[in-house]
């Protein structure tokens, strides 16, 4: 029924930079919230950036100032540009989203993409 397709994760070295896309289709009704958490192993799943119907985003505090998300709305995709990445940043991304219909509000999750940072 609903869909994200998630992609640009790999591997990269420290400093570096790369670009997460995910690609939202089917049932998803108006999308309240879109955006990306990580998960380390060992670790919970943390916020990472999300973005708001109107336009409004939030941040980690570890990933302010290199992380940017962004969106396109006609294509309900959003995407997280990783700048200067540490090798803290390793994680397996999930893209997240809330769509909102008449039934309510629902939350999704891609599969997640796997990000290395290691040199």
């Amino acid at each position: 029924q609903v869909r994200l397709a998630e992609s640009g994760g790999g591997l990269v070295q420290p400093g570096g930079s790369l670009r997460l896309s995910c690609a939202a289709s089917g049932s998803i009704g108006s999308i309240v919230v879109m955006g990306w958490y990580r998960q380390a192993p060992g670790e919970q799943r943390e916020l990472v950036a999300v973005i708001i119907s109107g336009g409004s985003t939030t941040y980690a505090d570890s990933v302010k100032g290199r992380f940017t998300i962004s969106r396109d709305n006609t294509k309900n995709t959003v995407y997280l540009e990783m700048n200067i990445v540490k090798p803290e940043d390793t994680a397996v991304y999930y893209c997240h989203l809330q769509g909102r219909s008449l039934v309510g509000i629902r939350a999704y999750w891609g599969q997640g993409t796997q990000v290395t940072v290691s040199s």
